[in-house]
């Protein structure tokens, strides 16, 4: 992004919500640990993250309380967290996956107490892809009952359970690939509860990727939206670097009532995360 992006972007809308900054895919040339505190310095005050280690679902207490103290050494709140995602394998998720059933259910304590520890207000659980050879409804019971399982366990601590709709062009094998489709799941969760705490992931890159109309989903299902992640398309870079319209968006989120932190989860486009942020004036980075 050049710096005459920077100066004609009007911030005027970005100014009426809040920001996090996804850690695991900003900051990623440095060590986790270091990650808060970085963040710190480009002036936020709140992070998400993927599943942080791997493909461990459960592990070592050590190793959480270390999490934890970079977190609060940096000053820094952790506003999202995912369930095991296996992300680091190639999978989207583990949530409608046979396989990875029993490694599912054992971390949703692990991540829920990792959450409510740094006051977490939301925990996202990816679908999972389908597997070759699994009946796909199957696979859809085995999401409903997990995700269930989420639902109650994100209660337990105040905070709400968030589904993600992906991109197909990235995400061939992933079932949620329309706002309709998450909206569907998230509705159904919300009604084999009763608690109404599922909410749909509103990530508006992986909207535009599937060719919806990001605007138009955030008019249809602003009543469900518990969050919402920004990349600029197609690069999937900073706003500015692409073809979305970042000012008219936010507007329309403010105009739909979506008072919740808008996440950053975007490549920065010349590979060094600190430069990536002059699309936004430092007072508005603070959460």
């Amino acid at each position: 992004m050049t710096e005459e992006r920077h100066e004609v972007m009007d911030v005027t809308a970005a100014s009426r919500h809040s920001f996090t900054v996804n850690l695991s895919i900003l900051f990623g040339e440095l060590p986790l640990l270091e990650r808060p505190a970085a963040a710190a310095a480009a002036g936020f005050t709140a992070a998400e993250l993927w599943w942080p280690f791997g493909e461990d679902h459960s592990p070592a207490e050590t190793e959480l309380d270390a999490l934890r103290k970079a977190f609060t050494d940096a000053g820094v709140r952790l506003t999202g967290l995912n369930f095991l995602d296996d992300l680091v394998k190639g999978a989207r998720g583990t949530v409608s996956v046979p396989s990875e059933k029993e490694r599912f259910r054992a971390n949703v304590p692990v991540a829920a107490a990792l959450a409510a520890s740094l006051g977490t207000p939301a925990l996202n659980a990816l679908y999972g892809n389908r597997v070759a050879g699994e009946d796909p409804a199957g696979q859809d019971a085995l999401a409903l009952e997990n995700l269930v399982l989420a639902a109650r366990a994100a209660h337990g601590i105040g905070a709400v359970l968030l589904i993600e709709a992906l991109n197909r062009p990235e995400s061939p094998d992933y079932p949620l690939v329309s706002a309709a489709a998450a909206v569907e799941v998230v509705d159904r969760v919300n009604a084999a509860t009763g608690l109404g705490n599922a909410r749909f992931l509103c990530d508006l890159y992986h909207l535009a990727r599937n060719g919806e109309d990001p605007a138009a989903v955030i008019d249809a299902y602003a009543d469900r939206i518990g969050h919402v992640q920004i990349a600029d398309t197609p690069g999937r870079n900073e706003p500015g670097t692409g073809g979305l319209d970042f000012e008219d968006l936010f507007a329309r989120l403010t105009a739909a009532g979506y008072t919740g932190p808008i996440g950053l989860e975007y490549r920065p486009s010349t590979g060094v995360s600190a430069d990536s942020f002059g699309w936004l004036p430092r007072e508005h980075r603070a959460a």
